[in-house]
């Protein structure tokens, strides 16, 4: 299972939301450039870059995310505020290893397919989930779309992968996250990204457990220092299972 470092950007530094709330973020005072290259120090494969600004429709923090995904070291997984065909291919072309589109997808799935189609592996579809709808434009906007239907929409359509976020239990109710995340991967024919379900390392070897969850973001807790990335990467790639001895 991959893990995805999580990093979220508003005004040019890291914050992280609760519940969705821009306008109520928790600033961690650190420089996003060195944190990227911590996480490729780390040992991470992958991280994950979310521009809130960009949700908003600001250009503000494009040269900050330029120089993560130049410097960064490791592939970045980038998302928030991809609203066009233009915006998806201008940042794969600036070197984004993956563009996560969600309100893209519910206005209109056949640019959705097209893109992943076009892109192979390099789109990811993201589903939150609040309240048995799937939100759109920054989790503001509830759509029409059950999460069930909007996986099932995108059956045949060849994603990177699907982020799934439940925005009501949001680190606080882990056990009916997992409940819901679990449900739906069952359903989804791309490989399932969980998100907002990692508060300790446990986490993470319960959800290594759950078929068809390939990859975890897990933002929050590293900037706590609840969860330590080296520790929650090999927990994430366990060994084998140990063998008795015949006597």
């Amino acid at each position: 299972m991959l893990i995805f470092p999580t990093m979220e950007l508003q005004g040019g530094r890291c914050v992280t939301l609760a519940k969705g709330r821009l306008d109520e973020p928790m600033v961690w005072h650190v420089d996003p450039v060195e944190t990227a290259h911590g996480f490729a120090e780390a040992g991470a494969s992958w991280m994950h870059l979310t521009d809130f600004d960009a949700v908003e429709g600001r250009a503000d923090n494009a040269e900050l995310v330029h120089e993560i995904i130049r410097s960064a070291g490791i592939p970045v997984q980038l998302g928030g505020g991809f609203h066009s065909r233009e915006m998806v291919e201008h940042w794969i072309d600036k070197g984004a290893g993956r563009i996560v589109i969600g309100t893209l997808a519910a206005r209109d799935p056949q640019l959705a397919r097209e893109l992943a189609k076009f892109h192979p592996d390099q789109i990811v579809l993201s589903v939150d989930v609040w309240r048995g709808q799937v939100m759109t434009e920054g989790w503001r906007s509830a759509s029409a779309w059950t999460p069930g239907a909007f996986i099932e929409a995108f059956g045949d359509a060849p994603f990177a992968g699907i982020i799934i976020t439940d925005i009501e239990s949001d680190m606080d109710e882990v056990e009916a996250q997992l409940g819901l995340i679990a449900g739906l991967a069952a359903q989804a024919r791309s490989p399932v990204i969980a998100s907002g379900v990692v508060h300790t390392v446990d986490d993470i070897a319960r959800l290594t457990y759950v078929p068809n969850i390939a990859g975890a973001l897990v933002g929050r807790a590293l900037f706590r220092k609840s969860v330590d990335l080296g520790e929650a990467l090999r927990i994430a790639q366990p060994g084998p299972e140990p063998v008795a001895e015949l006597q």
